[in-house]
């Protein structure tokens, strides 16, 4: 007799949602797409986020795998990001975002 195990139905939109549905992680990635970068240069250029804010959404970006830090023994302390192969893996998402940006708001 086969029967079904009683796995739970996973959203799959939903746990997109809940790892990337920071108001700012999405930018964050989008901004290492390229580059690693200290934590000053990313608050400098990520207009409207305060320093906790990018803080906690990066530790929660590091936490889930998606990005990578680097912390040099230093003075002044030194510290940087970049993604990770999982976030790189996002990559065709960004391509279609922003292709999907361009088509309709920027006709």
């Amino acid at each position: 007799m086969n029967e079904k195990k009683n796995i739970p139905q996973i959203c799959k939109v939903g746990l997109f949602t809940k790892i990337l549905g920071g108001k700012w992680k999405l930018a964050i990635l989008w901004n290492l797409r390229d580059k690693t970068l200290r934590f000053g240069q990313l608050a400098s250029i990520m207009d409207g986020v305060s320093r906790k804010v990018l803080s906690d959404q990066l530790q929660q970006l590091e936490s889930d795998g998606l990005v990578s830090r680097k912390s040099y023994n230093e003075t002044p302390p030194r510290v940087e990001y970049s993604r990770t192969t999982i976030a790189k893996n996002l990559e065709p998402l960004f391509n279609k975002l922003e292709e999907w940006v361009d088509s309709n708001y920027f006709k």
